[in-house]
């Protein structure tokens, strides 16, 4: 018996010994796999990013559609009724226009090494957008309370203008989300100009409804040229954005 226990165990040695150990062939196969996983997360990320590329565009596009429309609808509205109020909603439209185009421009341009400066750019760029915004509603807020001016009811107006403050203000929201994912300076800062306009739209639309219905003809005017505060507000700081990101882009690495 005891010499049959010895041969039995000799037998398993050898066994153990002759057998591939498992270890060392799942380190070949596992090898790669675990190589590839940055290249993959590489890929994923650029993916992703494209996405939201897309989704960027399709938002700016849309929103170049929708004030093109805007501008021209609000612009004969407010000549027919006598609308200062109108006019100068569409004439903000069209600003509104300029800093989409500008947003356009910068995602559609390839990332390399001019990147910041173009980002730069487009911040600037944006920062005069709101200049031009503040500046048109401060003229029309001032000529309006200064002649006294009463606008024309505006049915359709008053309408239109309630149907622009939901798709501005989900525009916004739907750019302020996209611009904090693709980490966008100029889709972040147009987001704001979209937002202002979703307030410009329900400013105008109760400065309408509050002359229509209470002769209250200043109160339009009045929100107008609080927008026209924060719009200035606005292109100062998008202003001072840029300069930092040009200063940044400027820096050795």
């Amino acid at each position: 018996m005891p010499d049959a226990r010895g041969q039995e165990v000799s037998r398993i040695i050898k066994y153990e010994i002759r057998r591939p150990w498992p270890t060392t062939q799942q380190s070949h196969h596992h090898s790669t796999p675990v190589d590839m996983e940055p290249q993959r997360l590489s890929e994923t990320s650029a993916e992703s990013t494209r996405a939201l590329e897309r989704k960027a565009l399709v938002l700016e596009y849309a929103t170049i559609a929708w004030n093109v429309g805007e501008a021209i609808l609000t612009l004969a509205l407010g000549s027919i009724a006598g609308s200062l109020a109108l006019i100068s909603f569409g004439t903000v439209s069209i600003v509104e226009v300029f800093a989409s185009s500008v947003v356009v421009w910068h995602v559609r341009s390839p990332d390399d090494a001019d990147h910041a400066t173009r980002t730069g750019l487009a911040l600037k760029l944006i920062s005069g957008a709101f200049g031009l915004l503040a500046v048109a509603l401060l003229v029309a807020g001032i000529a309006d309370l200064a002649r006294g001016r009463r606008a024309g009811e505006s049915p359709w107006g008053i309408a239109y203008l309630a149907v622009t403050a939901v798709v501005m203000f989900s525009l916004a929201v739907l750019k302020r989300s996209t611009a904090e994912h693709l980490d966008s300076e100029p889709l972040r800062s147009e987001a704001t100009v979209t937002f202002l306009d979703g307030i410009l739209s329900a400013t105008t639309l109760a400065g309408l409804a509050l002359n229509a219905y209470a002769g209250w003809w200043w109160a339009d005017p009045v929100a107008g040229l609080l927008v026209a505060v924060a719009a200035g507000n606005e292109a100062r700081e998008t202003w001072h954005e840029s300069r930092a990101v040009t200063r940044r882009s400027s820096e050795p690495h």
